[in-house]
């Protein structure tokens, strides 16, 4: 039994870094269905369950230090690497397409809630905002909201037992969809050329730096700083029930990441594998301290999921009709929100390779605005618990 900071540290990281390491050399058919992410959380989760080691004050100190500080860092630079000026290009209509999924998405989760509240455990609103910041931006997101909120580790169980198996659903679904664009776009009337012409205007990877030993150091040294000056300042900034210090470092965090993204550091390829690292990490730890035995209510969290998907995907075609929107357009702005970059360029790619671009750029949209609005959500559900 580990009752140990170093020891307890380098299983997280080895677990971590294994199964990443794995997923990207074996190309397994295993990590098309569970990301190496999920797969994480389970694992180490399953390993504090059979209490591989202990909570002792060494263990502690370690996991509150680690996650506090590489938390913030970790928001700067995964939005280190989303230029908003870039994104602005993808059009009105994309744009438009992108927050009315974002907008249903919120509904989803809020109607889902009014309607299963009561049979919920207490507290399940907070499991949901973390929920909606994934469904709303990705993985960081949903972290950054769960530490803003205060959702005990152990209930991160269902996060993420919903964003793998209802979104892993929901991305088949989407991608059978593909055959049948034409006619839906015969449906709705909607243009498709505007699509083909904005693809030849944009390149997400032109002019991006390679990985070298400086950079990768400067972005390390930076992303720290930036985690210390917003934990500095959040003691000085005005406290409510909402807006609580943990809260206050990770909107700093974030405008900093928005900021910085407009700056040639944008073009620095060493944030995104700096960023998940981090990511990686914090995740591991998060899992180290929760256990399958408080997963009691599993089966409803899920069926919960799938209700706030229902609900999304009917909002977006009642507006599709109205608005003449394609399907490609709706398809990659549900998994620009739901699933994030790692599959909305997959879905972007299954209707033409030009269009794979659009994905990364919805995405990444996604990455900006999902803590915000995974905010929102949470009080709207904090609300409706009462």
């Amino acid at each position: 039994m580990i009752t140990t900071a170093f020891p307890y540290l380098t299983i997280l990281i080895f677990i971590a870094s294994m199964l990443v390491f794995l997923e990207h050399k074996t190309k397994a058919k295993l990590f098309e269905y569970l990301p190496a992410i999920v797969i994480l959380y389970f694992t180490v989760m399953t390993l504090s369950t059979l209490e591989l080691w202990t909570k002792t004050e060494e263990i502690n100190s370690i996991y509150k230090s680690f996650k506090s500080n590489l938390l913030p860092a970790m928001i700067f630079l995964m939005l280190l690497q989303s230029d908003i000026r870039i994104i602005l290009k993808l059009g009105k209509k994309i744009l438009l397409t992108f927050f009315l999924a974002s907008l249903s998405i919120s509904l989803g989760f809020i109607i889902m809630f009014a309607l299963l509240n009561g049979f919920f455990e207490e507290g399940a609103w907070k499991a949901f905002g973390a929920l909606s910041g994934s469904w709303m931006g990705g993985t960081g997101n949903m972290v950054a909201i769960q530490s803003a909120l205060e959702l005990p580790d152990s209930k991160m169980g269902y996060v993420l037992l919903i964003d793998s198996i209802d979104y892993a659903i929901w991305v088949m679904i989407l991608l059978a969809l593909v055959p049948f664009a034409k006619r839906f776009n015969q449906w709705t009337k909607a243009d498709g050329d505007i699509l083909k012409k904005l693809s030849s205007t944009l390149d997400t990877s032109e002019n991006k730096k390679s990985i070298d030993f400086p950079s990768l150091f400067m972005m390390l040294g930076l992303a720290l700083m930036v985690s210390f000056i917003a934990q500095a300042l959040a003691p000085l900034l005005p406290i409510t029930n909402f807006l609580t210090q943990t809260t206050w470092v990770v909107i700093m965090a974030t405008l900093a990441g928005v900021l910085f993204g407009m700056t040639p550091l944008s073009k620095e390829a060493s944030a995104q594998p700096l960023a998940n690292i981090m990511l990686y990490l914090i995740v591991a730890l998060i899992a180290s301290r929760a256990n399958f035995t408080e997963l009691t209510q599993a089966p409803l969290y899920i069926f919960a999921g799938f209700i706030i998907i229902v609900i999304h995907a009917s909002i977006m075609v009642v507006f599709a009709k109205i608005f003449k929107l394609d399907l490609f357009s709706l398809g990659v702005a549900s998994l620009a929100n739901i699933g994030g970059v790692a599959s909305a360029p997959i879905l972007a790619g299954a209707y033409h390779k030009a269009l794979i671009p659009i994905g990364v750029l919805m995405a990444m949209m996604g990455y900006i605005v999902g803590t915000f609005m995974g905010l929102g959500v949470s009080q709207v559900l904090k609300f409706i618990s009462i």
